[in-house]
């Protein structure tokens, strides 16, 4: 379908006409400048100074029309394309309390903080949910909405990247993380909406009570995933040997259970990477991606073909002018 932007340009294509009636002639021609170049002129035939005025006229508004036709922008709006995405928005809520740098799991065999784990498995869980919109959500003390949710995976992936225990806090504000979801998901029209909450301990501040919370995530229409990650004891290296020591983080798995069984989530538990990479490959079984169609119209802008054509035009002419003037001379 062929548009205009600024339609209201071809208003100015009868301008010339009012400008030729509006502005005075020179009648006299004793009064005129005496141009050497339109003495030449006199010396062709009558008909041939018709033809070349009629020609001239002919070429000017062609010139116009192209440069007001360009001037009002048109553009050509395609068929409506359909493109596949996803019916899901996923929002994660990521617990980096002063806890979460406990050393207590393993990657590749290794010892590793429970966050760093945390990055890289929650990295390859937001690449698989390639077309899903996804958001972050960090709490510590307070709780607060990092990322938007969004459909630019890259960025998300950096920015959890770069964060580190302790920017919100040394404690765990479990239930004012799921108000915070609550409150950020409920303006999406979106009914498939999913909060994956991983935290390491239980709730020790904030306002909000997490079961209440849930409940009012229920309401909502939101689905909690709880994840509770560490282990029980820590593995420390002594002179003789190892030693393995309570870690002082009490993780309450009641309280998680209530929060996914009330708004019909699930609970796991993960006290390594393997365990908890099993844990997002379950969530992708539980939450399958759900594609609708969303319709676009592809745009095409056309005005360089009227402005390339006018200037063409206008080359030409003062080509075939040129011409014209040196032919005259000649005779």
């Amino acid at each position: 379908m062929l548009g205009f932007d600024w339609w209201w340009a071809m208003l100015l294509l009868p301008l010339p006409l009012l400008a030729r009636s509006l502005l005075p002639t020179a009648d006299n021609a004793d009064v005129a400048l005496a141009v050497p170049l339109l003495n030449q002129h006199r010396l062709t035939d009558a008909s041939s100074n018709k033809s070349s005025a009629r020609f001239a006229r002919i070429c000017f508004w062609l010139f116009w029309i192209c440069l007001v036709a360009a001037a009002s922008r048109p553009y050509w709006l395609g068929d409506p394309l359909s493109r596949t995405i996803s019916g899901r928005d996923l929002m994660l809520a990521v617990d980096i309390s002063g806890s979460m740098s406990e050393t207590d799991m393993t990657i590749n065999s290794k010892t590793a903080s429970r966050i760093e784990v945390l990055k890289v498995v929650v990295e390859k869980f937001i690449q698989r949910r390639e077309g899903d919109r996804l958001g972050l959500i960090l709490f510590g003390t307070n709780a607060y909405t990092y990322v938007p949710l969004t459909f630019d995976l890259d960025t998300l992936s950096k920015l959890l990247a770069d964060t580190s225990t302790g920017l919100a806090g040394r404690h765990t504000a479990i239930g004012d993380a799921i108000g915070l979801a609550v409150k950020t998901m409920r303006e999406q029209d979106n009914e498939h909406r999913v909060l994956i909450l991983v935290t390491d301990g239980s709730n020790t501040a904030g306002f909000g009570n997490p079961v209440i919370a849930a409940q009012a995530a229920r309401q909502q229409g939101l689905t909690i995933y709880t994840i509770g990650v560490g282990t029980d004891a820590q593995t420390l290296g002594r002179t003789y040997g190892l030693n393995n020591i309570p870690t002082g983080v009490a993780l309450n798995e009641r309280v998680l259970g209530k929060i996914a069984e009330v708004t019909g989530g699930e609970y796991f538990r993960a006290t390594n990477a393997q365990a908890l990479e099993k844990i997002y490959l379950t969530l992708d079984e539980l939450e399958p991606v759900e594609y609708n169609y969303q319709s676009h119209r592809p745009r095409s802008e056309l005005f360089t073909l009227p402005l390339a054509s006018g200037i063409l035009l206008m080359v030409c002419f003062t080509a075939w002018s040129t011409w014209q003037s040196r032919s005259s001379g000649a005779v």
